[in-house]
C-alpha cells in the first residue's frame, strides 16, 4: 500500500508541532499544531530560517549545509531535550523537541524533521510550586529555613556561613523555641560535610544508660534487651555532622566518654572496648548556663572548652520584635494552606498583643498561638479575642527569662488535667517544648495515671 497521499493527513491531523527544515535550516514544511504553538501561518513562516523561533535548545553554526548549519545534523538526532521558542508576539512558550536527521540512499542528509510538544501549563505549575515552597520557607525573608529580617537576625545569618566553612566544634546557644535545630541543620547544608550525614539526638529526653547506647552503639548482650549488635549515632553520622541537642543535660559518666570522642576521633560501644574511628564534626546545643553548671559541677569545664570552639546565640523573640508579624503572616500562610480555613491575617489589636507579648517560648511558642487562634477564629482576620488567654489579656513575664521555663507543680498538673495527661498537647498549651514537660513530671513525680484525674 502506497502511503504517500496520506502523510499530509497524518501531519494536519498530529497534536503535536511539527516542522520541517532543508539542510540550511530554512522551513520547508509545519502542521496545523505548530502553527497554533509558534503563532505563525505557513505563509509566514515557510521558508525562513528557523533561528526565528530562538530555540534555547538549537546550536547553531550557520556556516554552511548539514553538519556546517547545526549540531542536530552531527548528532543525528535529538531525543527529549526541553527547551523554550520564541512565539510571534515574543512570548516564551516551554517545549519537549525530539528531531531526527532525514538522509537520502545515499546516507547523505536532506534536512531535519521536528517534533515540539508544549508544555507551558507544566511549566506555570512548576512555578505555582517553587513560589509556593519559597514561601514555606520564607526565603524571601529568611534563609535556610529561618525567619528574620531583624539585624539581630542578620548578623547570626553571616555567622552561620562563616562557621559553616570552618571543621571547629559549634556550640549554639538560645533558649527553647528559638530555633537552634535549624541553625545547627544550615551549618551542616552549607558546610564542606553536606553530602554526608546530619544525625540529631536528643541528651535530655534518655537516660545515662540508654543515651550512652544510642550515642555509642552496643554489642549484643551488652545488657538485657540487647539481643543483637545496634550501631551508635556517632558511628551512622561518620563523615558527616552529629548534633547533640540539650548538651547540658548529659550526665557526667557520659561527658567523659564524649571527651574521649573530641580528643581521640574514636568511640567504644556499650560493652566492648575495641576502639572504632569516627570522623565527624560536632555541633551541640543548649538553653541553660554552661557556666554555672561547671561551678556546681554538674559540667565537666575541659569538655565545655572543647565543644565551645565556636559560640552562636541565637537570640530571643523579644529581642528582635520586627520579626513577629513576619513569623505570624508566615505561619497564617502555612497553616492556612493546609487546613483550608480562610484567614488571611491579623487585626491591628491582635498585632498589639503579639508585640506587647515576652514570648518565653519563642518562635515555638509564637506558632502556636496562630495555631490556636485558627480553632477559634471562623475566617478573615484573627481578632484578639483569638488569641491564648495569656497573649489576648496581655499577661507579661519577666524579660530575662532564660533557660528552662519555670512551672511550678500545681500549674502543670492542671494543664495536664485539662490535656487528659497528652504532654505534647500540654506541652503547647505552656509554650515549652515536650521534653521540658517530660523532665517536669520526672522532677515532680507526678503519675499521670492519678495525679491528673
Amino acid at each position: 500500500m502506497d502511503l504517500t497521499p496520506y502523510w499530509k493527513t497524518v501531519m494536519d491531523t498530529m497534536q503535536d508541532g511539527l516542522l520541517v527544515v532543508d539542510d540550511f535550516g530554512s522551513i520547508v514544511a509545519m502542521n496545523p499544531a505548530a502553527e497554533e504553538l509558534t503563532g505563525y501561518s505557513q505563509g509566514e513562516l515557510v521558508g525562513r530560517n528557523c533561528k526565528v523561533l530562538g530555540c534555547t535548545g538549537c546550536s547553531i553554526v550557520g556556516q554552511g549545509p548539514g553538519p556546517k548549519w547545526c549540531q542536530l545534523f552531527v548528532d543525528g538526532s535529538v531525543r527529549a531535550k526541553r527547551c523554550t521558542i520564541t512565539n510571534k508576539d515574543g512570548q516564551q512558550v516551554d517545549v519537549i523537541k525530539r528531531a531526527s536527521v532525514l538522509k537520502d540512499e545515499n546516507g547523505q542528509a536532506l534536512g531535519a524533521v521536528e517534533t515540539l510538544i508544549d508544555i507551558s501549563e507544566l511549566a506555570k505549575k512548576e512555578q505555582e510550586i517553587t513560589d509556593l515552597r519559597r514561601t514555606l520557607r520564607g526565603q524571601e525573608d529568611g534563609r535556610y529555613g529561618i525567619l528574620g529580617r531583624s539585624e539581630a537576625m542578620q548578623r547570626l545569618f553571616d555567622l552561620i556561613e562563616n562557621v559553616s566553612a570552618s571543621e571547629a566544634p559549634v556550640l549554639i546557644h538560645g533558649e527553647s523555641g528559638t530555633g537552634k535545630e535549624l541553625v545547627a541543620r544550615a551549618i551542616h547544608q552549607l558546610g564542606p560535610r553536606r553530602e554526608e550525614p546530619f544525625i540529631k539526638v536528643n541528651c535530655a529526653a534518655l537516660n545515662e544508660s540508654l543515651l550512652e547506647s544510642e550515642l555509642f552503639g552496643h554489642v549484643r548482650g551488652a545488657f538485657t534487651g540487647a539481643e543483637r549488635t545496634r550501631v551508635g549515632r556517632f558511628e551512622a553520622a561518620h563523615g558527616g555532622d552529629i548534633f547533640l541537642d540539650e548538651i547540658g543535660d548529659v550526665p557526667l559518666a557520659t561527658q567523659v566518654k564524649l571527651l574521649r570522642v573530641l580528643e581521640n576521633r574514636e568511640i567504644e560501644r556499650v560493652g566492648d572496648h575495641q576502639p572504632i574511628d569516627v570522623d565527624v564534626r560536632i555541633i551541640t546545643a543548649t538553653n541553660q548556663d554552661l557556666d554555672s553548671l561547671i561551678a556546681q559541677g554538674e559540667f565537666r569545664e575541659d569538655l565545655f572548652y572543647r565543644i565551645n570552639v565556636v559560640p552562636l546565640n541565637v537570640p530571643p523573640l523579644r529581642r528582635r520584635l520586627e520579626d513577629i508579624p513576619l513569623i505570624a503572616h508566615h505561619g497564617i500562610q502555612r497553616i492556612a494552606l493546609k487546613s483550608g480555613k480562610p484567614i488571611t491575617g491579623v487585626t491591628p489589636g491582635a498585632m498589639e498583643r503579639l508585640l506587647a507579648y515576652p514570648w518565653p517560648g519563642n518562635v515555638r511558642e509564637l506558632i502556636n498561638a496562630v495555631e490556636y487562634a485558627f480553632v477559634l477564629c471562623p475566617g478573615g482576620l484573627i481578632a484578639a479575642e483569638h488569641l491564648p488567654p495569656k497573649i489576648a489579656g496581655g499577661e507579661s513575664a519577666p524579660a530575662h527569662r532564660r533557660g528552662r521555663p519555670s512551672l511550678d507543680r500545681q500549674h502543670l498538673v492542671e494543664v495536664l488535667r485539662q490535656c487528659g495527661g497528652n504532654q505534647s498537647q500540654a506541652a503547647r498549651v505552656l509554650g515549652v517544648s515536650r521534653v521540658t514537660v517530660w523532665k517536669r513530671i520526672k522532677d515532680y513525680g507526678i503519675n499521670l495515671r492519678t495525679d491528673i484525674v
